[in-house]
């Protein structure tokens, strides 16, 4: 069985970010991880991709979201074309506006912290 995937919109090679967290996380979970920021190019060892068109997977299973809304909803038609299983929007990454675009999308929305979802805590992961 292969495993499961994810990209990580908002990725960044700050290990106090959330968007940061959430790679190591999900890493830690067995997941291939497919950060996403278009000023990186390597965050925790991994190559990260410029846009979500980029990743070399057929569907992924999940996006997880760390942008504020105003660029979240800049990038929602490039994350419906996508058709992830899940996409999550992160505490601080939704609005009403945003969550009502997504969903007239075709995007489900999911409401919750995708790294406490995978069965991590944030404070696990801080840096000491």
């Amino acid at each position: 069985m292969s495993k499961p995937t994810v990209a990580i919109l908002g990725a960044s090679k700050n290990r106090n970010k959330y968007g940061n967290k959430s790679v190591r996380a999900h890493l830690a979970q067995g997941y291939d991880v497919y950060p996403i920021n278009p000023a990186a190019d390597e965050i925790e060892g991994l190559k990260v991709y410029k846009k979500l068109a980029d990743i070399p997977v057929e569907r992924l299973d999940r996006i997880s979201i760390y942008l504020s809304p105003a660029v979240g909803l800049q990038m929602l038609e490039e994350i419906a074309a996508v058709g992830a299983k899940e996409v999550f929007f992160n505490p601080g990454a939704e609005s009403e506006e945003l969550l009502a675009k997504a969903r007239e999308l075709g995007i489900d929305p999911i409401q919750a912290c995708s790294i406490v979802d995978v069965g991590m805590s944030p404070r696990e992961l801080e840096e000491e």
